[in-house]
């Protein structure tokens, strides 16, 4: 499977939109908007990364829109995330793609955050260089409670 970034194109919202509606990959994500069916703030928050200093891009795996990657924040402060359409976790998609992120985004250090328990996400990020630094916990608005996370960075 070829699986290659792009700049993120008006016609990809849709698609993320309804990716990110997925109850099963929300509760795995467990930090996400307030509300993720409020499609006007989708687009706001969507349209504010575009405008910002922020790296977005569309994962395509051989031709498909199946999810999105980005990098942003503050220099010095930088974070990776990413969502992959739950129908292609397993494929190695969110691996491929955040390697080929941090081949575009060359500034080190970078940062991740994951659940605790999403052993998937974690996996992605160690296979990508990124080492666990710390535990913190915070709010999950998708499980309407805290838990724990982990904070990981990527330094070379």
């Amino acid at each position: 499977m070829e699986v290659v970034l792009r700049t993120v194109h008006d016609s990809d919202l849709p698609v993320f939109f309804r990716q990110m509606n997925d109850p099963e990959a929300v509760w795995m994500a467990a930090f996400g908007p307030e509300d993720p069916a409020d499609r006007a703030a989708f687009d706001t928050r969507w349209a504010r990364i575009r405008a910002s200093s922020a790296v977005p891009r569309t994962i395509l795996a051989d031709g498909d829109v199946v999810g999105s990657a980005a990098v942003y924040g503050e220099p010095g402060e930088r974070e990776v995330t990413y969502w992959v359409d739950r129908a292609y976790w397993g494929r190695g998609i969110a691996t491929a793609a955040l390697r080929a992120l941090l081949a575009e985004v060359t500034e080190r250090p970078l940062y991740a955050r994951a659940a605790a328990d999403n052993a998937g996400s974690l996996r992605v990020l160690e296979k990508c260089g990124f080492r666990r630094t710390a535990a913190a916990r915070g709010f999950a608005q998708a499980r309407g409670e805290e838990i724990d996370e982990v904070v990981l960075s990527l330094r070379d």
